[in-house]
């Protein structure tokens, strides 16, 4: 039986480009893709259909129309059509292209062949139906604070601390941050998602980077499940998952750290970032930077 799936077409500002990822994401879009069209936007997003129903689509479109109005922009185009899965599983292919990301990595979707004569860190990547292809601003303020967690320490051996790292990675969605965990240097990481989909991505994707599967343990689940799997508590934990969510958890990943453990927690939108603070604070650690892009964060903390 062929499956069918929404495919969304919001044509945006380009500073509305975040908000609309984080729209359709909340929406339970399984994969987005976005293209330039002129001066605007055209960000896709794609569902199964029995996953939502014409009037779910219409509140949608009044919630990006909204979000577009909160900010003073003109409102987005927004469409809608139906499409079969094997139209859905190559279609948002075509509009991802490598990209270059931080000073050292780069993300090479699986289909393009690798570069031969780059000098940077090349994540292959085929996410599937996961989150983290490395265009979101949260992915990528993630992998920029793990070159500056694992970099500087690698570059210098007599004091650093995190060389052979063993990492827990909350929410790993395709892997992204895990893998490049590894190519920086780190021993092991320890990923869980609650989405099977994830967890297969995961895998698929730690084989196309050549990585051992014994330093990339992946499961299905949160952290009740990374716990299970640890030997000891982590030197580092990664976490690029909804604000609520890291909220939420954050009492549980501290009990799987070192009283020297680093964290890097994103998917946080800039108004939620003191929230988010104010929890780890209360739960032993300390807020070392925030970094922004557009209107999300990703908090560098470290345990006191």
């Amino acid at each position: 039986m062929v499956k069918t799936w929404w495919e969304l077409q919001i044509l945006c500002e380009p500073e509305l480009e975040d908000s609309v990822f984080w729209r359709l994401g909340s929406f339970g879009c399984r994969g987005t893709a976005s293209e330039k069209k002129g001066n605007q936007i055209l960000v896709r997003g794609y569902l199964p259909v029995f996953q939502a129903q014409l009037l779910d689509l219409a509140a949608l479109s009044l919630w990006l129309r909204q979000d577009a109005l909160c900010m003073e922009m003109a409102p987005p185009t927004i469409h809608w059509q139906l499409i079969d899965e094997q139209d859905w599983a190559s279609s948002w292919k075509q509009y991802w292209l490598p990209q270059e990301i931080g000073d050292r990595f780069l993300i090479n979707p699986a289909w393009y062949p690798t570069p031969e004569n780059s000098d940077r860190i090349i994540i292959r990547l085929d996410p599937g139906m996961a989150f983290g292809t490395g265009n979101h601003a949260t992915t990528q303020l993630c992998l920029e604070s793990l070159e500056m967690r694992l970099s500087d320490s690698l570059l210098s051996p007599p004091t650093g601390e995190q060389i052979g790292a063993v990492i827990a990675d909350i929410g790993c969605g395709s892997g992204i941050l895990s893998i490049g965990a590894l190519l920086l240097g780190a021993k092991q990481v320890y990923a869980v998602d609650t989405d099977p989909l994830a967890v297969q991505s995961t895998q698929e994707n730690l084989l196309l980077n050549g990585i051992d599967k014994e330093r990339l343990v992946v499961a299905q689940g949160s952290v009740d499940v990374a716990a299970k799997l640890l030997t000891a508590p982590v030197d580092g934990i990664v976490c690029n998952i909804l604000a609520d969510v890291i909220i939420e958890l954050v009492p549980q990943m501290s009990a799987i750290a070192k009283p020297s453990s680093w964290g890097i927690f994103s998917g946080i939108l800039v108004e939620q970032s003191k929230a988010v603070a104010d929890t780890l604070e209360k739960n032993g650690w300390v807020v070392a930077t925030l970094w922004k892009r557009k209107e999300w964060c990703c908090l560098n903390v470290r345990r006191f």
